[in-house]
């Protein structure tokens, strides 16, 4: 059953399919294949794994033109015996996801036509437009061993729309359908040719299943499906510095990545080969000097006095010690008498309001005090304190000045500085309230300890 009919002629005009079509589209993409290795081979597109996206070129645009008939690679019956070979075209923008899986989105024109039909009539398809989008996968670079491979065979399947207008011609009258708009799937499987970094030719087959079986004008048992064979070319858009991530070769990327300091860490590695022998040799060279034959701590080179007795006691010369005698420790003895001219001399000490300045009603008793450091050559730690009444900077340097002051004095009495240790303390360690006068006045002191 045809559809509604919309115009008859009485004419027919002769098929002029495209003999020779299928023949020069090979003899062009062969001899563009012909300079793929070098050209491939040349181009530097390496980029370190694990590199974010933006570092590769992501959009490609293709053109491509060929060959549209009925015939399919599936063996599947045609409604026309004989096969008309007709012009096709197309183009597409595609995104490419990873190495190995992008989007596509495809537009084909042309037409179809065949001869010979159930009733021997001929047909004619024109297809002014068509798109579709499609998933593509890129199976592999076939050259494992050329990171810049030069064979990537690809399958796109998809679904879109197609419009197309049939005109069937049965007894010498033409008949035109109305143009319609149906749904299709276009399946592709083909082979790119990588001639540089964004460059490739592209040689496919797609089988086109048409979702009515009145695509030929012959409403047949099944849904009606055409072919396309092209050739075309694939350009990647984008910086020309960046590698097209279709072409990646991200398992060779890697490879490089480890092995091109090979050179650089096998010379390291010979230099290092080089000073360990060096070192061997000085260590053999010097193996005597810094032994330790007699085992006296001192190394042989350094050792001046050879086979010292094991045990013996060495200087850094390795010679032996000299006997050192034993210091003879005076003791001290603080007696009652000591501790009385001491507590004295604490009871009559007496400074100025607020300063370090000795009164001299003091300096009778700070004269025996001195006289027994002298005299018995004793040790004293003068201990100033003071009461809480101002400041703790104050109260710390004033009783440590007054401390000094102590020592000054006995110093200029004759007694040995070097064995007077003067020390503040502030109010940190009272010895009565500091609330009443009297706790006060006995907290401003300076302690006398003989040792």
């Amino acid at each position: 059953m045809f559809i509604k009919q919309m115009k008859s002629t009485t004419s027919i005009t002769k098929p002029t399919g495209l003999k020779n079509l299928s023949k020069s589209l090979l003899l062009g993409a062969g001899l563009g294949i012909m300079a793929l290795p070098a050209a491939a081979q040349t181009t530097n597109d390496y980029v370190p794994p694990f590199s974010p996206i933006s570092e590769f070129r992501t959009w490609s645009i293709g053109l491509n033109a060929g060959v549209l008939n009925t015939f399919n690679i599936l063996g599947i019956d045609r409604d026309y015996s004989k096969i008309k070979q007709n012009l096709g075209y197309s183009g597409y923008i595609k995104k490419q996801i990873s190495p190995a899986f992008g989007i596509q989105a495809t537009y084909m024109g042309g037409k179809v036509g065949g001869e010979n039909g159930p009733d021997g009539s001929s047909f004619e398809t024109k297809t002014p437009w068509s798109a579709a989008l499609s998933a593509n996968i890129n199976l592999a670079n076939i050259d494992w061993q050329n990171r810049h491979g030069v064979i990537k065979p690809y399958i796109n399947v998809g679904g879109g729309v197609l419009s197309y207008e049939t005109s069937v011609t049965t007894g010498g009258t033409k008949t035109t359908n109305d143009s319609k708009e149906k749904f299709f799937i276009p399946a592709e499987v083909g082979v790119k040719f990588r001639v540089s970094n964004g460059f490739n030719i592209d040689l496919g087959y797609t089988l086109n299943f048409v979702s009515q079986r009145d695509f030929d004008g012959n409403e047949g048992t099944r849904n009606d499906l055409f072919s396309y064979a092209h050739a075309g070319i694939e350009i990647a858009l984008g910086s020309p510095s960046k590698p097209a991530l279709a072409n990646s070769n991200r398992v060779l990327d890697m490879q490089q990545e480890y092995t091109s300091k090979y050179d650089a860490l096998k010379s390291d590695l010979d230099a290092q080969k080089a000073d360990n022998a060096k070192l061997k040799e000085q260590v053999e060279r010097m193996y005597y000097d810094y032994g330790d034959d007699d085992g006296d701590g001192v190394a042989n080179k350094f050792d001046k006095c050879k086979d010292t007795p094991s045990g013996t006691q060495v200087d850094g010369a390795g010679c032996p010690l000299p006997e050192q005698k034993q210091p003879i420790i005076q003791k001290i003895t603080v007696t009652e008498e000591d501790r009385r001219v001491v507590a004295d001399a604490i009871a009559n000490l007496e400074f100025d309001l607020g300063k370090s300045t000795i009164r001299a009603t003091s300096f009778p008793s700070l004269n025996k005090v001195a006289a027994l450091l002298i005299d018995k050559n004793f040790s004293l730690k003068l201990a100033g304190h003071t009461d809480n009444t101002g400041s703790m900077a104050t109260n710390l340097r004033l009783s440590k000045e007054r401390a000094e002051a102590v020592k000054a004095y006995l110093v200029s009495k004759g007694a040995n500085g070097s064995r007077i240790e003067a020390t503040g303390y502030g109010p940190n360690q009272p010895i009565a309230s500091n609330a009443t006068a009297a706790g006060r006045q006995q907290n401003r002191r300076v302690e006398f300890t003989l040792y």
